[in-house]
């Protein structure tokens, strides 16, 4: 390998070699130079498991530590939140100031949103799998100012422990309250539906289910009672019947009584019985004849009965009755008692049977009524244990001895910032130069298929040239290059800081307009050394 040769090519393309390794060189050493020191502070936080054994008191905050630093970090990023920390801070300066005015709210934001920094290790393993682990919370944030980035740390932990009592105390108020109202709900409703069932049962008091065996009984001990009435009321008509058939074949035997012992409506009787037994002989019992008679007949019958017992055992001319009369007397009255207990016994058992026949209808409106009654009821001793253990979480709460974070390191005022590497920045945009200036002209040569050497003819053309004569530059022509070249490099050098200096200053700071042009890009900042958070292993 002819090394001279390569090298004359060098040094016959070292102005574009120069050319960009003067650019990276100025670009890398004036970002290196000019971009801000940012210093992050860190502090760390740690979730406490609650102090009281779930198996004795539990709290009613259930929410899973992961997820509740989530919820935490969500809260404490909102627009409002930060825009009021960066006031009370004076993060971007005083409100009103120039620097302040500079910046929207949006940018405040969006800016605050990008430099405050969460890490979250710890909890359940993969899937639910594996042993837990502790719950750690590194909180970081980025600032030119050492001191400011941990007052913002700081002040973010505090949000933090303020945001996680006031969300387990507030749930757990909540759920109390919930459950009081719950409580209140249920206890009215059950009064309302024993009111119902009272109402109903007060209303159908007659004819409800657990009555029913004993109306039931009552029905079969009236049946039978009125079967008995009924058999009195037979054999007292026949009594009567066959007292009336002697009395009568005796009164034949023996002649009636005087008609003086006798008052008009018993003599009318007997006048209306002649005529009837008379009529019998040749009518039938079912002539209108016969009937007529018969209606007198038992209307006067009535009415003598009547006047009998009025009399209290004597007649009209106040004589005593006869035994006949006495015995007719008493067999009416125990008809008339019997048939009267009859009407009772029936009005009765008509009852029953109403009552009877409306108690399955009855069963289930009651079994309907008594269910939601129970059901509601089950739901009140629910509430009432929910509402216990609701109390019990509240004042574990209160007394801060269920889960919370605790602060385990406070962020101190860092000591070094963490980025920019200047060192890494400036050797990158050295190196960067360098190697494009070499890139380019090994790229130059290998498009270059023109003849550099005798050796180039030989292989061309075939042919051995004597001798070659190169192209011979005037010493002005010389000078010349070289004062054009010099030009070029020092303007770079010179303009390229002066024009990264005015963007960095009237446009915007350089750090984040590499940080924006990359994230558009989809590449991560190169910029920083260090990360913004840095978690031990």
């Amino acid at each position: 390998m002819d090394f001279k040769f390569y090298f004359s090519l060098f040094l016959r393309r070292i102005h574009w070699f120069l050319l960009f390794f003067v650019i990276g060189s100025a670009v890398g050493l004036t970002l290196a130079r000019i971009l801000p020191t940012v210093y992050t502070a860190q502090a760390q936080l740690l979730v406490q498991s609650e102090e009281i054994p779930a198996n004795l008191a539990q709290s009613t905050v259930q929410t899973e530590a992961t997820e509740q630093l989530q919820i935490i970090q969500q809260r404490i990023l909102t627009r409002n939140t930060l825009i009021d920390m960066a006031n009370r801070l004076e993060i971007y300066g005083a409100p009103g100031s120039p620097e302040r005015l500079k910046m929207s709210a949006d940018d405040v934001v969006a800016d605050l949103r990008g430099r405050i920094g969460f890490y979250v290790t710890g909890g359940a393993g993969p899937r639910g799998r594996g042993p837990a682990q502790a719950v750690q919370v590194w909180v970081s944030f980025e600032d030119e100012s050492a001191q400011m980035s941990a007052a913002v740390a700081n002040e973010v932990v505090t949000l933090i422990l303020r945001e996680d009592e006031a969300m387990r105390t507030t749930v757990a108020r909540q759920t109390l309250e919930f459950f009081e109202q719950e409580v209140r709900r249920l206890d009215k409703e059950l009064s309302e539906r024993g009111s119902a069932i009272l109402e109903f049962k007060e209303a159908n008091q007659d004819a409800l289910p657990d009555s029913l065996d004993f109306r039931r009984s009552q029905q079969a001990a009236n049946q039978e009672r009125l079967l008995t009435l009924e058999r009195e009321e037979a054999l007292l008509k026949d009594q009567r019947a066959r007292m009336v058939r002697l009395h009568e074949s005796l009164a034949d035997a023996q002649g009636a009584l005087p008609d003086a012992q006798l008052t008009a409506e018993q003599r009318q009787l007997r006048t209306l019985k002649a005529q009837l037994a008379t009529q019998l002989i040749t009518l039938s019992a079912e002539h209108p004849t016969i009937k007529t008679l018969q209606g007198q007949v038992d209307a006067l019958q009535k009415i003598v009965d009547a006047q009998i017992a009025a009399s209290a055992g004597v007649n009209a001319q106040g004589q005593p009755y006869s035994a006949y009369q006495i015995q007719l007397a008493d067999l009416d009255g125990k008809l008339e008692y019997n048939l009267a207990q009859q009407e009772q016994v029936k009005a009765r058992l008509e009852e029953l049977r109403i009552s009877i026949e409306a108690t399955p209808g009855n069963a289930i409106a009651l079994g309907v009524l008594q269910r939601d009654y129970d059901n509601t009821n089950a739901q009140y001793n629910q509430a009432v244990r929910n509402k216990a253990e609701a109390e019990t979480g509240d004042i574990i709460e209160a007394l801060r001895k269920g889960q919370r974070i605790e602060v385990v390191e406070q962020a101190v005022v860092p000591a070094s910032p963490t980025r920019p590497n200047r060192l890494l920045i400036a050797g990158g945009g050295v190196g960067a130069g360098f190697a494009i200036g070499l890139a380019v002209i090994v790229l130059l040569e290998i498009l270059n298929s023109g003849i550099r050497r005798p050796v180039d003819l030989t292989k061309g053309l075939g042919i051995t040239p004597l001798a070659t004569l190169p192209y011979m530059r005037t010493k002005s022509e010389a000078w010349g290059r070289r004062l054009v070249m010099l030009g070029v490099l020092g303007a770079l050098l010179v303009g390229i800081p002066l024009a990264l200096w005015a963007v960095h200053t009237y446009y915007m700071p350089l750090d984040l307009l590499i940080d924006n042009v990359l994230k558009k890009l989809g590449v991560s900042s190169i910029l920083g050394a260090l990360p913004p958070l840095t978690v031990p292993a």
